[in-house]
């Protein structure tokens, strides 16, 4: 792509669930329904109409539910869009919700969209337990064998190797060590009480009202962290991947569920409707 775009996108809202961490706070929530609700969010943010919207693009990497196949559209007709609005479903991996960010500039900058509704969700914790070639039939007293699609799905098949081994291999590659992932994964976490500390993610957390035995709860704060985690700690967790490796379940990326949202447009509509913009979308690349 050129270094200039050929029309100023800016974006008009950006809303997310808080993040729970597996088999957490979220769990009965599918993907289409954390998405709805980040939707509907970001576009009460944005002051654009529901009819006003041009097309939904929505992330998404493994889809958990029965209704994954229709995740966008689902998420474009519960958040009040009309049914002339198409929608599309992306999966870039982890990219996802960023591609579905670009693949809604794209929309714009081809002329056919002046507004789109763009996010990424994911629900891990709804990932099927699933019998491969059932259909065929099961052997009588035979038990069938029972595979977990989350884990399948976090190993690349063409390689062989697990996510985690990819990161071993990097970490040997570049010299890591395992203290200076630990100390890496301790900074993360005191920068997000930091930041929750400090009200950061007030804006962008869309409060979630859940179920409970107990009766209705608000679900606002991400469930994931541990702000608590100190270096001595990490320290004695075992690796899990590999013996003598680095990756440890205090450092590794969270198995987490939630979504996000955001509404993009031109910068000449967002002045024609005298809606003020929180940021710019000035470029983007794709590696690899």
């Amino acid at each position: 792509m050129s270094k200039t775009l050929p029309r100023e996108l800016v974006f008009l809202a950006a809303r997310r669930t808080a993040f729970g961490t597996f088999n957490g706070a979220l769990e009965s929530q599918s993907a289409t329904d954390l998405a709805v609700h980040a939707a509907n969010a970001a576009l009460a943010q944005s002051g654009v109409p529901a009819d006003a919207v041009d097309h939904v693009v929505f992330g998404n990497v493994l889809q958990t539910s029965a209704d994954a196949i229709y995740l966008a559209r689902h998420v474009g007709l519960r958040a009040g869009l009309p049914d002339r609005v198409p929608a599309v479903t992306v999966n870039r991996l982890c990219g996802s919700g960023f591609e579905a960010i670009t693949a809604g500039a794209r929309e714009i900058l081809l002329g056919d969209a002046e507004v789109v509704l763009v996010g990424g969700t994911e629900s891990m914790s709804q990932a099927p337990h699933v019998v491969r070639g059932a259909r065929k039939g099961l052997r009588f007293g035979q038990q069938p064998a029972l595979e977990d699609s989350l884990w399948s799905a976090l190993t690349d098949s063409y390689t062989g190797l697990p996510m985690a081994i990819t990161a071993e291999n990097l970490a040997a590659q570049y010299n890591i060590s395992r203290a200076a992932c630990d100390e890496y994964a301790l900074r993360s976490q005191q920068a997000w009480k930091a930041a929750a500390d400090a009200g950061r993610f007030d804006d962008e957390i869309a409060p979630l009202t859940l179920p409970s035995r107990k009766g209705p709860v608000v679900f606002s704060v991400d469930e994931h962290p541990r702000p608590t985690s100190d270096v001595a700690g990490l320290a004695k967790l075992p690796p899990v991947f590999k013996k003598d490796g680095v990756v440890t379940a205090g450092n590794a990326s969270g198995i987490c569920d939630g979504a996000a949202a955001l509404v993009i447009a031109t910068s000449s509509y967002a002045e024609e409707k005298g809606l003020t913009p929180i940021g710019r979308l000035v470029q983007w690349g794709v590696a690899g």
